[in-house]
């Protein structure tokens, strides 16, 4: 537990068993699905920031995903558990980086690392965020700041560390 009171290791809420609709037909998740597993896992760790669905209604402003890069390691199928285990890279006052890792039974199965934008919903703009959110983002940033960083992280496609 790092001084904040923030857990200083990944976060881990996401726990989901792999569903009939995200299966492809050789059986496998199919990589849409991934996205929406990760979209999950994610937003878990929004919620616990105060930036979900009741900070939209409050403060008519949101986190808007702008870009996830997925990557696919094993194949994951139906009987499996899925768990993830996200940590904040980076943020500033108007973004978060976040990177998961997705494990099916404690088997690593993809990662992604996605880009959030803080938008103001009334006009349409990226904004920055409140300072109670902004010190819960960086509580949280700092708690994770010494874990470790896989060696893709921030490469693009077809990229090799």
């Amino acid at each position: 537990m790092a001084e904040t009171g923030v857990p200083s290791e990944p976060f881990t809420a996401y726990r989901q068993p792999v569903r009939a609709e995200w299966l492809d037909y050789n059986g496998h998740v199919n990589d849409a699905s991934y996205a929406t597993v990760f979209s999950g896992a994610h937003e878990l760790v929004l919620e616990d920031l105060g930036l979900s669905a009741d900070y939209r209604a409050s403060h008519q402003a949101s986190m808007f995903t702008v870009e996830t890069h997925l990557r696919y390691v094993a194949e994951c199928s139906r009987g499996q558990t899925l768990t993830a285990s996200t940590i904040l890279v980076e943020a500033d006052d108007k973004r978060l980086r976040l990177h998961s890792e997705l494990y099916a039974d404690g088997v690593l199965a993809a990662t992604a690392e996605s880009l959030y934008l803080h938008v103001d919903t009334t006009t349409g703009r990226v904004a920055p965020l409140p300072a109670d959110r902004r010190a819960r983002v960086e509580a949280m940033r700092a708690a994770q700041a010494g874990l470790p960083r896989p060696a893709h992280l921030g490469l693009g496609v077809g990229t090799r560390p």
